[in-house]
C-alpha cells in the first residue's frame, strides 16, 4: 500500500565543506513542488543548487539543477520509490564548499540526505475514497445510516423528497463487500446511482 508523510522532515549533512539541507514533504502536484522549490532559492540566495524529486502519481520529476546529470534529482526519486512513498516532494539545498565530490561522491549525498530525513518521518498509508450514492425507502434510512457508521464510511449528503438519496465515500477496498451487504438488506428496494451521479451535489 503507498505510504505519504504526516508532516514534512528535514535533515542537514555536511560533507567536505559542501552543506546539503535536505526535506521530504507531503505535495500533490508539480506546480505545487515548483512554488516551493522557488521559495526554498529566495529563502538560500547563496546556496549553488536546488535538487528535487517528486511522487505525485502521473507528475512526477527529477531535476538536477546544475549537477551533472543524474546525480541528485534520480538518487532521491530512487530512495522516495524504494521506500513505497507517493504524493511527496524531496529537497535538497546544497551549498558548495569548495571541494568537488565527483558522480560518486554527490549520489551518496543527495541519496543520504533524503534517506536521512525520512529517519524521522511518520508515514500514513493513502486510503484511495470510492463514492456512491443510493435512493432508498423513508423505512430504510435508519438502518443504511447504521450500515455506513459501521463500515466506516463517511456520509456527504443526504437528500429527502419522495424517496432518501444518500450520498457517502468510504475506501476503495472496502466498497464492494458494503454494496452487497446493503443489496441483501435492501432486498431490492436499494436503487443505485451511477458513478457520475454518485458525487455528491456541490
Amino acid at each position: 500500500m503507498p505510504l505519504t508523510l504526516a508532516a514534512p522532515v528535514h535533515s542537514e549533512l555536511i560533507i567536505k565543506k559542501s552543506r546539503f539541507i535536505g526535506c521530504v514533504q507531503p505535495m500533490t502536484d508539480r506546480a505545487g513542488a515548483q512554488k516551493v522549490v522557488a521559495e526554498l532559492w529566495a529563502q538560500h540566495p547563496g546556496a549553488r543548487h536546488v535538487c528535487w524529486a517528486l511522487l505525485a502519481g502521473g507528475q512526477s520529476a527529477a531535476v538536477d539543477d546544475g549537477e551533472p546529470s543524474g546525480t541528485a534529482g534520480r538518487p532521491m526519486l530512487d530512495v522516495l520509490r524504494h521506500q513505497d512513498l507517493e504524493g511527496v516532494l524531496a529537497t535538497v539545498v546544497r551549498y558548495f564548499g569548495g571541494v568537488k565530490l565527483g558522480a560518486g561522491g554527490l549520489v551518496r549525498a543527495y541519496t543520504d540526505a533524503v534517506a536521512q530525513a525520512l529517519l524521522t518521518a511518520t508515514k500514513v498509508p493513502i486510503v484511495r475514497l470510492r463514492a456512491l450514492g443510493c435512493i432508498v425507502p423513508y423505512a430504510m434510512e435508519g438502518l443504511l445510516r447504521r450500515e455506513l457508521d459501521a463500515a466506516g464510511a463517511s456520509l456527504l449528503h443526504v437528500a429527502h423528497g419522495d424517496a432518501v438519496t444518500l450520498h457517502f465515500s468510504l475506501a476503495e477496498d472496502a466498497a464492494a463487500a458494503l454494496v452487497t451487504r446493503l443489496n441483501e438488506a435492501g432486498q431490492g428496494r436499494l436503487v443505485w446511482l451511477d458513478d457520475a451521479e454518485a458525487a455528491p451535489p456541490a
